[in-house]
């Protein structure tokens, strides 16, 4: 259940910097499964043979009406998964205290309804339609007798007292809008006590009391009233029913980075800040992704953001107070909180250069601990991912300490240790307003005259994790610590190595609309190849299947060991291998891939460019995939190619070591083909006993790729050692 802390005291603007000048307060929306009867005190009259889609949750209308002037809508186009709903009574509403009209030959799979008689629902002057767009269309209403106001509101409780929560409610999806009325009177009797609610939208106000659109500031009385919105909650076409463990202890987790799919992304920090927080949902977390409005968010989902409210934030020693505005999109479970300025995120790309991206993140790392306080939203848990958002800890433990957010415990993540955020400390300090004792060297401050923000976050974070165990132990050496090999060891106490995984509903052979053919493990054999025939025909390639077609799909950087690549390209091409390679990159490897693509044509294609479509299509379509990086902290690519029957080749380190046992050619174990040190013969060498194996053992091969399409590489072990990090942080 979604867990909301101090929800009945009046809200407090954020603490440390933030102006007087405040939107009104507005109510948390969870982004989850709330455990809560539906509470219905008036509601639209009878629909005969309506067909009831599973556990629709009516709407909570706080405001009491005689049912004779108003009529409370249903939630429009709501959609929940079927697992054990709870039984609602859609367009229906009491007429008398002894009787409870239901929806005659309604198809329910929940509890039993009350029996009912078929003329029980008073008459309405202007009856709001149980769904403004509803996929269940309902017929002619019943007839229906007058009945004074007095026996309707009477008769309210009764439908109250149902024993709706007695079974697992469904989550309700991210097509909820903030309540518009929330209140819950003290004499109702409800079988959950209930917070706040969130499954109303906008739209759902009465009929015949039509809601103003801009929000209006609001006395605190004993009825709380949420601002109304400016614009519709949004809805998503497109949206997976999530499971909640709900026997599971119940943590709730702010998510604060500077990328995420689907909104944006430039590596596989966008995949992560995606796919954990909706397993982490599964595992009964309350979660929370916050991240910048950049302009370059696609236009369809900036339309879908609804307005949370605004406030002004001091930043540093700049003297002037800057806008935050906060924006929000729900999808799955979890909910998205964009922090709005145009000031600063108003460029195309995310990423541009230090001079730019330094005060950016220091307005986004202190905007984002500010805006939990202005919606009283306090986690248990702060995660942080990268130097982006390296000076939430650091913020958290000094200007934040004492404010209510302050009791949040913080975890730092490290994707990859080469970017941490270096300038001068006097231009650090000047935007990031952090007082003077935290440019030590214990903490930012690196050499003599620099702050380093990654450093600062890994002194002040409770626990850092990094990608995989064998990176957590590579960094802690001269040759991969990027020069904090130091202060990582200092920390070692506090550091652990969790394992990506890949999100299987983005990355599956089975039902990818982008393969040529789909398959699965039982079929691979026999349908990999055809998507191999489409690969090279769509690349030009020659068309033969009986050729040994390598993949590689890279970032082209120094990193990536596609220096080693570039030189055993004439070797490798020799009449039965195929070369593919996919990316963009530094301007040396692009024109040398390009030149090779001229040299080899019909044997080498080199696709310069970032297209997600066409890399499904050759994870499919390859043999084998080549991940020769010189440091991989953990890797995505190798996960993808196993999950599609494609056999990795990799240089043993960091997650590819973790991730591909080396095949045996004695024993048949293992899972892929690796070499140890960064060498381009021994990457030959590597390449070479694969194309041996594939030529000349093809049933051994065949049964690696078996192997590796059933080795289980989703979000779900890798949830669950964060779950289990977060109950240590909080053990109560």
């Amino acid at each position: 259940m979604a867990r909301k802390k101090a929800n009945s005291r009046k809200k407090k603007s954020p603490a440390n910097g933030v102006g007087k000048k405040t939107a009104p307060a507005v109510v948390n929306q969870t982004p989850a499964e709330e455990k809560a009867a539906p509470i219905v005190e008036e509601t639209a009259p009878v629909a005969e043979k309506t067909e009831v889609t599973a556990a629709e949750p009516a709407p909570v209308e706080e405001k009491t009406a005689p049912a004779a002037e108003e009529a409370a809508p249903a939630v429009e186009k709501m959609e929940t998964p079927a697992t054990e709903p709870a039984p609602v009574e859609e367009k229906t509403a009491p007429a008398a205290e002894e009787t409870t009209p239901v929806a005659e030959k309604t198809e329910t799979p929940a509890a039993e309804p009350a029996p009912v008689e078929e003329k029980a629902a008073p008459v309405v002057e202007e009856t709001a339609p149980a769904a403004e767009k509803m996929e269940t269309p309902a017929t002619e209403p019943a007839p229906v007798e007058e009945k004074t106001a007095l026996a309707a509101e009477e008769a309210a409780p009764a439908a109250e007292k149902t024993e709706a929560t007695a079974t697992e409610p469904a989550p309700v999806e991210e097509k909820a809008a903030p309540v518009v009325e929330e209140t819950v009177p003290a004499t109702e009797k409800t079988e959950t006590v209930v917070k706040k609610r969130t499954s109303t939208r906008k739209k759902a106000a009465p009929a015949a009391k039509k809601a103003e659109s801009s929000p209006k500031k609001t006395t605190s009385t004993k009825k709380k009233a949420a601002p109304i919105v400016e614009e519709p909650a949004p809805v998503v076409e497109e949206t997976t029913t999530i499971n909640v463990m709900s026997d599971l202890p119940r943590r709730s987790v702010a998510f604060i980075g500077s990328e995420c799919h689907p909104f944006v992304k430039t590596g596989g920090l966008g995949d992560v800040m995606y796919a954990l927080p909706r397993e982490l949902v599964r595992l009964n977390c309350d979660v929370r992704v916050i991240l910048p409005r950049y302009a370059c968010i696609p236009q369809q989902y900036q339309d879908k953001m609804v307005y949370r409210g605004e406030f002004y934030m001091d930043l540093g020693k700049t003297g002037r107070e800057y806008y935050v505005g906060i924006m929000e999109y729900i999808c799955d479970g979890v909910v998205y909180d964009f922090i709005d300025n145009q000031e600063f995120f108003s460029s195309g790309n995310p990423y541009l250069n230090l001079v730019d991206d330094i005060p950016k993140y220091c307005f986004f790392s202190k905007a984002a601990l500010a805006a939990l306080n202005f919606m009283n939203w306090i986690p248990d848990i702060i995660h942080c991912h990268d130097w982006q958002a390296a000076l939430v800890p650091v913020y958290l433990r000094t200007l934040f300490q004492d404010s209510p957010v302050g009791h949040a415990r913080s975890i730092l993540t490290i994707h990859n240790l080469r970017f941490q955020g270096i300038y001068n400390i006097p231009t650090i300090q000047y935007w990031s307003g952090l007082p003077d004792s935290v440019f030590n060297m214990g903490a930012l401050k690196q050499d003599y005259e620099d702050a380093n923000m990654l450093k600062g976050g890994l002194a002040y974070a409770d626990r850092i994790t990094t990608v995989s165990g064998t990176y957590a132990g590579e960094i802690q050496t001269s040759e991969y610590g990027e020069h904090l090999e130091g202060h990582l060891r200092y920390h070692s106490g506090k550091l652990r190595g969790i394992v990506n995984g890949i999100d299987y509903g983005m990355w599956n052979p089975e039902t990818d609309p982008a393969l040529a053919v789909n398959y699965g493990l039982g079929n691979v054999l026999d349908h990999k190849m055809e998507n191999k025939l489409a690969l090279q025909k769509e690349l030009g390639l020659e068309e033969d299947e009986s050729k040994f077609v390598i993949g590689l799909i890279s970032r082209l950087t120094n990193q990536k060991g596609l220096d080693l690549v570039s030189s055993i390209v004439p070797q490798v091409l020799d009449g039965n291998t195929q070369v593919v390679v996919l990316g963009t990159g530094d301007k040396q490897y692009e024109d040398t891939f390009r030149y090779y693509e001229d040299t080899y044509r019909g044997t080498f294609s080199a696709c310069i460019q970032y297209d997600e479509a066409r890399a499904h299509r050759i994870y499919a379509g390859a043999d084998a995939l080549l991940v020769p990086s010189r440091f991989e902290p953990c890797g995505l690519t190798q996960l993808n190619a196993m999950h599609y029957g494609t056999i990795p080749i990799v240089r043993e380190t960091g997650g590819l070591k973790d991730t591909v046992e080396p095949y045996n050619t004695f024993t048949g174990d293992g899972n892929g083909f690796t070499f140890d040190r960064y060498e381009a013969g021994l990457l030959l060498d590597a390449i070479n006993r694969a194309k041996t194996e594939y030529f000349t053992n093809r049933y051994h091969w065949d049964e690696v790729v078996q192997r590796d399409m059933a080795k289980d590489v989703s979000w779900e072990n890798s949830a669950k050692q964060y779950k289990d990090l977060y109950l240590e942080l909080t053990p109560w």
